[in-house]
């Protein structure tokens, strides 16, 4: 009987070294995954300001249309401040 449960034990160390791999090999692929997504969007935003500048530029889409956007959406301090614009009162 000693071996057995020897066995017994080595096969349940095993496995728990096993579903701890399993667990780790997982926890790389989201954070792979989480990484590509966020590093897809950056690239979509960018695409999309490149496309919307470059049509600024060929004059199918006036300045002042453009400039009203980052007026209307941008609400960080930060944000407005990069597009020389005074920071927004807050009303809560």
């Amino acid at each position: 009987m000693p071996k057995l449960d020897q066995k017994i034990i080595a096969l349940e160390e095993r496995l728990q070294r096993l579903k701890q791999q399993h667990k780790q090999s997982e926890a790389r692929r989201r954070t792979r995954e989480s990484r590509r997504s966020r590093h897809d969007e950056a690239r979509r935003r960018d695409l999309v300001g490149a496309v919307v500048l470059a049509r600024v530029e060929q004059g199918l889409l006036e300045k002042s249309v453009l400039r009203g956007w980052p007026e209307a959406g941008l609400t960080d301090v930060e944000d407005r401040a990069l597009f020389g614009l005074p920071a927004r009162l807050r009303l809560e």
